[in-house]
């Protein structure tokens, strides 16, 4: 399927370029960023690390990428501007992945997304959140991308992670590559690290950054898109 056109000119998809979304939850509201190609079949929902949030240019970036592939993307702020102002609360990975699981489901069910495959791509604590809502029994997730993560913070829950998932590690990285190499031995199902050469934790490096959008661009659009659909 492809993602249908809603009747409601409020929550008609948004084009290649994203247009800023409200998310209803239970307890909140969220903004974020969507971003629907023409014809996508999948999405992939971004968790940001402590302090960052749906305007990371660093994760914009790699949200370009991916949909320049076709998938569409969802960059949610996982806490209010009022919530950012409690350290603790960027670490409340029980939190962040509760919130993020809530958005996937608004996604499905706002945009006419319910048969959509879905993807999460986590960075640094995000990627915790992103393994916390992906061990949800039921949850669906089709993929999960780790970009310099901090896996060992949901290490409880991730032998229950069914999703492929892929542990982007910057080489020089070396107290975050321990941890996701130990992350990645948890893991049940298909499980992957990738070891960006020279790349310090946040891949300010020239070129690291390019690499992991097309590592997790791959990664996605391998297990999330069906072969005739992908775009060459």
């Amino acid at each position: 399927m492809t993602f249908a056109d809603q009747s409601d000119a409020g929550r008609r998809p948004a084009r290649r370029q994203g247009v800023d979304v409200e998310i209803p939850l239970s307890t909140t509201r969220l903004d974020g960023r969507l971003a629907v190609p023409d014809g996508a079949t999948a999405v992939v929902v971004f968790a940001h690390g402590s302090g960052s949030g749906r305007h990371s240019p660093r994760n914009r970036y790699v949200a370009g990428v991916l949909t320049d592939a076709g998938l569409a993307t969802l960059l949610p702020d996982l806490l209010t501007p009022e919530e950012e102002d409690d350290p603790a609360n960027m670490f409340d990975i029980g939190l962040l992945g509760r919130r993020l699981v809530e958005v996937t489901s608004w996604l499905r069910g706002e945009h006419g997304m319910s048969g959509a495959a879905v993807g999460y791509f986590g960075a640094s604590t995000g990627a915790a959140a992103a393994l916390w809502a992906a061990a949800e029994p039921g949850s669906g997730i089709g993929a999960v991308v780790s970009r310099g993560g901090r896996p060992d913070l949901a290490a409880s829950r991730l032998p229950d992670v069914a999703a492929p998932t892929l542990l982007i590690v910057g080489g020089d990285d070396e107290a975050v590559l321990e941890l996701n190499n130990r992350a990645a031995r948890l893991l049940r199902h298909e499980a992957e690290v990738a070891v960006v050469p020279g790349a310090t934790h946040l891949f300010e490096e020239p070129g690291a950054l390019e690499t992991v959008a097309t590592l997790a661009r791959d990664w996605f659009t391998r297990r999330l898109i069906p072969v005739g659909a992908r775009r060459r």
